[in-house]
C-alpha cells in the first residue's frame, strides 16, 4: 500500500509523459487522475491504520534501500508515516486529485495535455516524497523536485515569454532560498551528527541546555538558514517577488502549487523540526515578525490589484504569512490549522477564478466582469463559501485557525501586542480586497464585453469547486480552539491538535483567570473591524462605484505605491540584478575574453605549431625517411668513433 501511495503519480508521470502521449485531455487527463486516485486512497488506508494504533505507536517506517553511508553516517532511502505527515499527504492526494479533475475540463482546448498531466503526476510524487521522507536529505530531493515541477508547469506556456520569464524567476529565486536551507542542514548536522528527523528531534528534548538566546549560537544560525529555505519555497519577504508572477501558469497550476502544497512546504519543515526552532528563541523572533509583515504588506497589495488571480496570489502570501507568525509564537498546530484550511479555501478561489476565466474567454480583469452571480450560479456559491472562509466569518474554517492564530500571537510568551496588531490589520485588508473582489466578479452591474457570453462550466469543473467548498464550511470544526469550544455545545475537542501533539514539544504557557474574557474580546474587536471592511468594500464598489474611483485619485501617491506593489522588483532590478549583470559582463571580457580565452588559444596554438613541425617526420615519403636513417646512422657512428 505504500508503494501504491508514494509511486502511483510517478507512474502517471511515466505513462503520460514518456510512454502514451495523447492529445486528447479525458485520456490523458484519465490516466493522471486514476494515479492520484490510487494514491490517495493509500492515504486514507493509511490514516484509518494510524488511528487504529496506540497513540505513541502512530509511526509507521519504510525502507525503500541504504542511500547513503560513509562510515558512521548513514542517510537511507526511508519515509515516516505519522500523524504530522499524514495530515500533509491526505492534502496533497485529496485537493491534489480534485485539481487534476479541474484539469480535465480547464485543458481540453491545450495542444499537450498529457505533458501537462504528466507534469502534475510528477509534482505530487516529489511533494510526497517532501513531506513523507524519514530525513533531510530526502526531504530536499523533494524540495528540490517541486522547485523543478514549478518551473515547468509555470512557463508550460513557454511560448509567451512573459510566461517563460516567470518560470525562471520562480526557480532562480527558490535556488536562492535552497542555498539557505543546505547550510541549515550542514549545520544541523554539525550540532548534531545526524540528518535523521526522529534523531534530530530526540538531541534537542534530551538535551535542554542546547536552548540559546545569543544570536551567533549554531542552533540559532541554523534555525535562520532552514528559515532562508522557507522564505524561498513559502514566499516570504524578502524572496516573495516569484508567487505573483507564477500566476503565468494554468490556473490549475496556481491552485496545486501556489496554494495548497508547495507554498506550504517551508511551514511543515518547521513544524516538523520544532524541537530545533524552539531551542532558538531568537530565530522565532525573527520569523513571527518576517510572518506578520509579510502578512500585511501582501495584504495591502492585494487591496488595488484588478487581476483575478494576482489577488489570489498576493492573498496567498498574506496566509502564509499567517502561517509563520503562528510558527514564530509557537502555535504549531495553529499554523497546521491554518495549512489546512487554507488549502481548502484558497484552492477553491483559485480553481474558482478559473471557472471565471475559463467562461470569459481566458479574461483575468476584474474590470471586465461583475454581475456573474446568475450566469454562473455553482461557481458563484462555491466562491461565496470560499470568501466567508477567508474573510473568518464565524463558523467557517477559517474563522477557526485564524481567531487561534491571533489569539497566539498575543497571548503566546513569543507573542506580543504589536504582532497582534499586525495580524488583526492584515485580518481587516484580507476581509476589503477579498469583499472587493466579489463584488467586482460576480454582484454588481455586468461590465462583460458584448462579444464574451460567460457560461456555467462543466460538470468535471464544478463538481471539485462543490467538495472544496464543503471542507471550507465544515473543516475548520477539526481544528476549534479551546477558548471558542467553552461556548460550544458539549465542548468538542481540537482534534488536529491531539492528533499531532505527541509531536510537538511544549513550552511553558501562562494561564490567567481572565484569558477567556481577553480572547473573546480581542475575537469581538477583530469580527468587528472585518464586518466594517466588508461593509466599506461592498458601498465602494457595488452601492457607489464612483466613490472608489474618487478616493482612487484623492489617494493617488497611496494608490500608485499600492498598484506597483511597492516597486520591489524595480528596486531589485536596480539595486541587485542590473549590477550583477553589468558586473558579469565586465568579468566576462576582463578575464574570460582577456586572459582566460587568450592564454587557451596560446597554449592551442604553441600545440598546433609543435605538431606541425613535427608532422614532418611521418610524411609518408620514402626518400625523407631514407635520408632519416642515413642521418640516424651517420650520428651513431660518430657518437661511438
Amino acid at each position: 500500500m505504500f508503494y501504491a501511495l508514494l509511486f502511483a503519480p510517478l507512474i502517471g508521470f511515466f505513462i503520460n509523459g514518456v510512454r502514451f502521449r495523447s492529445k486528447n485531455a479525458q485520456v490523458a487527463g484519465a490516466i493522471a487522475c486514476t494515479a492520484m486516485a490510487v494514491s490517495f486512497v493509500s492515504a486514507v488506508g493509511f490514516f484509518f491504520k494510524l488511528k487504529g494504533l496506540p497513540v505513541d505507536e502512530r509511526a509507521l517506517q519504510f525502507l525503500l534501500f541504504d542511500w547513503i553511508k560513509v562510515g558512521d553516517f548513514s542517510a537511507p532511502m526511508a519515509f515516516t508515516i505519522d500523524p504530522l505527515s499524514m495530515v500533509m499527504t491526505l492534502i496533497i492526494t485529496g485537493v491534489g486529485f480534485l485539481i487534476h479533475l479541474f484539469s480535465v475540463g480547464y485543458m481540453s482546448h491545450d495542444e499537450r495535455p498529457a505533458k501537462y498531466f504528466s507534469y502534475l503526476n510528477l509534482f505530487v510524487f516529489n511533494m510526497l516524497l517532501l513531506v513523507l521522507g524519514s530525513n533531510l536529505l530526502v526531504m530536499f530531493v523533494g524540495w528540490e523536485g517541486v522547485g523543478l515541477c514549478s518551473y515547468l508547469l509555470i512557463g508550460f506556456w513557454f511560448t509567451d515569454p512573459a510566461k517563460a520569464a516567470a518560470g525562471m524567476k520562480a526557480f532562480i529565486t527558490n535556488r536562492i532560498g535552497d542555498a539557505g536551507f543546505l547550510l541549515g542542514i550542514f549545520t544541523l548536522f554539525g550540532l548534531t551528527s545526524t540528518v535523521s528527523f526522529a534523531e534530530v528531534n530526540s538531541y534537542f528534548l534530551n538535551n535542554p541546555n542546547m536552548l540559546s538566546t545569543a544570536w551567533g549560537a549554531p542552533v540559532t544560525l541554523a534555525c535562520l538558514f532552514l528559515f532562508i529555505g522557507a522564505m524561498g519555497k513559502s514566499a516570504q519577504i524578502p524572496l516573495y517577488v516569484w508567487l505573483p508572477d507564477a500566476m503565468a501558469g494554468p490556473t490549475p497550476v496556481s491552485a496545486l502549487i501556489h496554494a495548497a502544497t508547495m507554498v506550504t512546504a517551508g511551514v511543515y519543515m518547521i513544524i516538523r523540526l520544532n524541537p530545533v526552532f524552539l531551542a532558538a528563541p531568537n530565530a522565532m523572533m525573527v520569523i513571527a515578525f518576517i510572518g506578520a509583515l509579510t502578512a500585511l504588506m501582501a495584504a495591502s497589495i492585494g487591496l488595488v490589484q484588478n487581476d483575478i488571480k494576482k489577488v489570489l496570489a498576493y492573498s496567498t502570501v498574506s496566509q502564509l504569512g499567517y502561517m509563520f507568525l503562528a510558527v514564530g509564537v509557537g502555535a504549531f498546530g495553529a499554523a497546521l490549522a491554518h495549512l489546512m484550511t487554507h488549502a481548502f479555501f484558497k484552492a477553491l478561489m483559485f480553481l474558482g477564478s478559473g471557472s471565471v476565466i475559463h467562461a470569459m474567454h481566458e479574461e483575468q480583469d476584474m474590470r471586465k466582469m461583475g454581475g456573474l452571480r446568475k450566469l454562473m450560479p455553482v461557481t458563484h456559491f462555491t466562491f461565496l463559501m470560499g470568501w466567508l472562509a477567508i474573510i473568518g466569518a464565524p463558523g467557517f474554517s477559517g474563522f477557526f485557525s485564524k481567531d487561534e492564530i491571533l489569539w497566539m500571537s498575543f497571548h503566546s510568551p513569543r507573542g506580543s501586542i504589536v504582532l497582534w496588531v499586525i495580524g488583526a490589520v492584515a485580518a481587516l485588508l484580507t476581509a476589503f480586497y477579498m469583499t472587493r473582489l466579489m463584488a467586482m466578479t460576480f454582484w454588481g452591474r455586468s461590465r462583460v464585453p458584448e462579444n464574451v457570453h460567460p457560461h456555467e462550466s462543466p460538470l468535471s469543473m464544478t463538481i471539485p469547486l462543490m467538495v472544496l467548498a464543503f471542507l471550507s464550511v465544515f473543516a475548520g470544526f477539526l481544528c476549534i480552539p479551546h477558548g471558542i469550544s467553552t461556548i460550544l455545545p458539549g465542548h468538542p475537542h481540537n482534534f488536529l491538535d491531539e492528533w499531532i501533539h505527541p509531536l510537538m514539544a511544549s513550552f511553558e504557557m501562562p494561564h490567567g483567570p481572565n484569558d477567556l474574557a481577553i480572547e473573546f474580546t480581542l475575537m469581538g474587536l477583530t469580527l468587528l473591524g472585518i464586518l466594517a471592511s466588508v461593509l466599506l468594500a461592498r458601498y465602494l464598489y457595488i452601492t457607489k462605484p464612483e466613490a472608489a474611483d474618487s478616493a482612487a485619485k484623492k489617494y493617488s501617491a497611496a494608490h500608485k505605491l499600492l498598484l506597483n506593489k511597492y516597486w520591489v522588483d524595480e528596486a531589485y532590478f536596480k539595486g541587485l540584478i542590473n549590477p550583477i549583470i553589468r558586473i558579469s559582463r565586465t568579468l566576462w571580457v576582463r578575464v574570460d575574453v582577456k586572459i582566460i580565452d587568450k592564454c587557451t588559444y596560446a597554449v592551442s596554438d604553441m600545440v598546433k605549431n609543435a605538431g606541425g613541425g613535427l608532422k614532418m617526420v611521418q610524411s609518408g615519403n620514402l626518400q625523407v625517411y631514407g635520408l632519416y636513417i642515413l642521418i640516424g646512422l651517420v650520428f651513431s657512428v660518430w657518437f661511438l668513433l
